[in-house]
């Protein structure tokens, strides 16, 4: 789906074309509603519809080597990537084509930033309370403070990239005690302390900040 901003930005010209099976104006939004209908002949020649059998299709994304880019409400330590649900059961958004996108691209890129609600929330964080994109599908994570080619690494080698990259310094010392005692005491492939594992999550329910 396009969103409405897609238009701003090729108005604005930092892009010269959309392609996507769908194009969402908010009802309440009657300048941009107003604008799009007013501009259809030269929108037309800049935007294509199509189904999502062709938009998603992977075997497209994979030929055309796409390089996809998206946003994630969470990622885990290890990559995994939440990008629909606030504590595990709150739907904020859909998936729609992400998945596809993520699995079949030349380059799956996800983009947030380290903290949310004035740094009460950090977006990276020992295990993501929902799961829409594994690890397998995640190539590069960029927040902020840097990015982390997650690139043929093993999942503690991922672990180390993005709390060191892409964490924010406010919680980067209590994931990498996380880490540290994982694999102390648990070990194994990807390790996780399942007491401890949503403390994040837990703490800001508490307390209404995911900070020690």
């Amino acid at each position: 789906m396009a969103q409405i901003g897609y238009i701003d930005t090729l108005n604005a010209g930092r892009i010269s074309s959309i392609s996507a099976a769908s194009l969402y104006v908010p009802p309440w939004d009657r300048g941009r509603w107003e604008n799009l209908v007013g501009n259809l002949t030269e929108y037309k020649n800049q935007i294509v519809l199509r189904p999502l059998e062709i938009s998603n299709s992977h075997e497209l994304i994979t030929r055309f080597n796409v390089i996809s880019m998206n946003q994630a409400v969470e990622i885990d330590i290890y990559g995994s990537v939440n990008m629909s649900h606030i504590l595990g059961g709150n739907v904020i958004n859909g998936v729609g084509g992400s998945g596809e996108f993520a699995r079949a691209s030349y380059l799956s890129i996800f983009l947030t930033s380290s903290t949310a609600r004035n740094g009460r929330i950090s977006r990276i964080v020992p295990m993501v309370t929902h799961v829409d994109v594994t690890d397998h599908d995640v190539d590069v994570i960029i927040t902020e403070h840097g990015w982390a080619d997650l690139r043929g690494l093993s999942p503690r080698e991922r672990a180390k990239e993005i709390i060191e990259k892409c964490s924010s310094p406010d919680y980067k010392d209590e994931l990498w005690n996380y880490f540290d005692k994982a694999c102390k005491k648990v070990g194994g492939h990807i390790p996780h302390l399942l007491p401890e594992a949503f403390s994040f999550h837990e703490r800001f329910i508490r307390t209404g900040s995911m900070k020690q």
